[in-house]
């Protein structure tokens, strides 16, 4: 049989990748988005592929797309948390009263 490749493939590789270097390069929003964008098009690329396997290949490259976006979407949730503790020490120390600016 001619097998074609699976649409979307390339797609969720690329941004599955783009999720990781955008949380570490850029900031996490970016890497959040592209992860939930990978996630989206590898499901309906995953339901495309399961009704007619014989008919597609790059099944592979769905795989490895889903697995880099769940590391950018974890990357960037952890880039997301020590965000908020940062800010938030910083209002603490501000609004404890202890730092003045004045030495």
């Amino acid at each position: 049989m001619n097998q074609q490749p699976l649409p979307g493939a390339s797609t969720v590789l690329t941004m599955g990748i783009l999720s990781i270097v955008g949380t570490l390069v850029c900031c996490g929003p970016f890497g959040a988005i592209f992860s939930i964008i990978a996630l989206v098009k590898a499901k309906s690329a995953t339901d495309l592929y399961l009704a007619n396997p014989e008919n597609y290949s790059d099944y592979s490259n769905i795989k490895t797309g889903k697995i880099l976006a769940y590391v950018g979407l974890g990357l960037s949730l952890v880039y997301l948390v020590l965000t908020i503790l940062y800010f938030g020490f910083i209002v603490a120390v501000i609004s404890s009263g202890d730092w003045s600016g004045d030495y």
